[in-house]
């Protein structure tokens, strides 16, 4: 299901009223295995998101911005 725009009505300094369509933010990141919610993982669509420096985006390490840290504690402990 796709979740469409909100539309919020602005007044311009004219005094005219415009309506403009507000992009809501996408959903939480989450573990591909356990489906936890991913820590240090910033909630933006895409485009905003390949803004970010790259120390940003994601953790920095193994598995980040994939698994949960529990997540990749256990992989590893299995290898």
């Amino acid at each position: 299901m796709v979740r469409k725009a909100k539309k919020i009505k602005k007044r311009t300094p004219s005094g005219r009223l415009v309506i403009k369509r507000r992009r809501r933010n996408p959903k939480i990141s989450r573990c591909a295995v356990c489906r936890a919610q991913l820590h240090g993982m910033p909630r933006l669509r895409p485009s905003k998101l390949r803004k970010l420096p790259k120390s940003k985006r994601m953790p920095n390490r193994p598995y980040g911005g994939y698994l949960c840290s529990r997540c990749m504690r256990e992989l590893f402990k299995k290898k």
